[in-house]
């Protein structure tokens, strides 16, 4: 699978979040739920100061050990942290970035994406990796998926 490396500056994203792992059966609709809550609980509406259209998906605050727990969250990005109201806020961090382009149905083609990545030899850094959502296209829909990078040197 191809990518291209990319240098991006930190970003602040607010949204909703939840803590699960890979191993969990429910991880899949731990994440769904997130989605749902964003879109269709009038969260997304309600996030203040959002510098695009676009949405993210973050998995972030890896815990190192063996459950393999992480924070996911469904968000956007800000210009800052919101003042009042109960989100989340994440700051993706600045650094290097594995960025790939995926293209086809949103659900399908980011799972295996992901089953692509996991079984590749790239220096991760395991500090936060997230999927950008370009457009809103259910079944055709353009996403970056951005895989954090451990420093070089």
């Amino acid at each position: 699978m191809k990518y291209d490396i990319v240098t991006l500056e930190e970003k602040t994203a607010v949204g909703v979040s939840a803590r699960t792992s890979n191993q969990s059966p429910d991880a899949v609709a731990v994440i769904g739920g997130l989605w749902e809550k964003l879109y269709r609980g009038g969260v997304y509406e309600a996030i203040p100061g959002k510098v695009n259209e676009k949405a993210l998906g973050i998995y972030t605050d890896y815990a190192g050990d063996e459950k393999c727990e992480y924070t996911a969250m469904a968000a956007c990005e800000t210009r800052e942290e919101p003042k009042e109201g109960d989100f989340a806020v994440c700051k993706i961090p600045a650094g290097r970035y594995a960025r790939f382009t995926v293209h086809g149905d949103m659900v399908k083609a980011v799972g295996e994406a992901w089953q692509e990545i996991w079984n590749m030899d790239l220096p991760r850094s395991f500090q936060c990796d997230f999927e950008e959502y370009q457009d809103d296209s259910m079944d055709n829909a353009t996403i970056y998926i951005y895989v954090g990078l451990k420093a070089q040197g």
